[in-house]
């Protein structure tokens, strides 16, 4: 009679065990500023490593002899065999087989890489502004991935170096380049650039974007600075190929110089609200993501720094929507 009752309380775990591992499984990872978080269909609490519920129903079983324990396990497991779990009697059984700690280990240091960069964020936020700041590269990654672009990059000369702003055409005052992917283009200030194709190291640069805030980048911009005289003017980042559910991720390398951003309604001497801009210093190895709809309400400039005698190189990866093109 004893033996019978624990072989019941032995199948009632079998069960357990299968819903329990149902449920876990059930996990579903999602990315929130390159963290992972999960969530489960029963409130189940998770098993260590190399333990699980069949492991736990043979605990009280423990202080039996070897040759004892064995004999009852072989009984209990022909019992079970015969027995329908009660909490699916309704459907077929199919037989779980649990995965060794070795492919759990893997699994879980391969959802590791996948989101390798999790980095603290900064929000920024004002009327209408919302953006997120954050260091992504060590110093020794943002040294040598500036080192790189130094010597892969080729810069726009001539007619490519110039833009269109109230119908007068003027030289950049930087230097300015366009990568992405094949057959891209990108209007903006008037001038339809070319994508060229990636470069092994602004491709790295945008795959660890990716992997830090879950977002994919077919092209980007990049633009140096060779001291605080070159600047970039007021503008927004608001053409209608961009694609407005995507941040536009900018990168940072080399000098930090002040980013400011001024409200549309609070720009020049006939400014209708009083808003104050928000300035942001943009350090080495930095990215800015900029939300919607920052650049529907925001204006943004990288003024002169007389003082600053470094480069600098900044990336905006950004998403083009091919069908906004036609």
């Amino acid at each position: 009679m004893i033996l019978f009752i624990v072989i019941q309380h032995f199948a009632t775990s079998v069960c357990l065990r299968m819903s329990t591992l149902n449920a876990v499984h059930c996990g579903v990872r999602h990315s929130v500023s390159g963290h992972r978080r999960y969530t489960y269909i029963s409130d189940v609490t998770r098993l260590s490593p190399g333990e699980d519920v069949f492991s736990r129903s043979l605990k009280p079983l423990k202080s039996r002899s070897p040759e004892s324990h064995r004999r009852l396990v072989t009984a209990m497991e022909k019992f079970v065999n015969k027995l329908p779990c009660t909490n699916n009697a309704r459907r077929p059984q199919k037989r779980i087989k649990l995965e060794s700690d070795e492919r759990m280990k893997q699994r879980e240091d391969d959802e590791e890489d996948e989101f390798s960069h999790p980095v603290p964020w900064q929000k920024i936020e004002s009327e209408g502004l919302d953006c997120d700041y954050a260091l992504l590269l060590s110093k020794e990654e943002a040294d040598h991935m500036f080192k790189q672009l130094e010597e892969e990059v080729v810069y726009s000369t001539g007619e490519e170096a110039k833009v269109r702003v109230f119908g007068k055409v003027h030289s950049i005052p930087r230097q300015q380049a366009t990568y992405g992917d094949a057959g891209l283009t990108y209007t903006y200030s008037g001038v339809t650039r070319l994508a060229c194709p990636w470069t092994q190291t602004l491709e790295h640069i945008r795959d660890v974007v990716t992997k830090t805030i879950g977002q994919t980048f077919n092209f980007v911009l990049v633009n140096r600075y060779k001291d605080g005289q070159d600047h970039m003017g007021e503008h927004r980042d608001d053409e209608k190929e961009l694609d407005p559910l995507c941040p536009i991720a900018s990168v940072s390398l080399g000098a930090a110089r002040d980013f400011i951003f001024r409200h549309r309604d609070a720009r020049g001497k006939r400014s209708r609200r009083q808003i104050d801009p928000v300035k942001l210093e943009l350090a080495h190895g930095s990215l800015l993501l900029m939300n919607s709809p920052t650049n529907t309400f925001w204006y943004h400039s990288l003024p002169v720094r007389k003082k600053i005698s470094l480069p600098r190189i900044n990336l905006t990866f950004r998403r083009i929507l091919l069908d906004r093109k036609k």
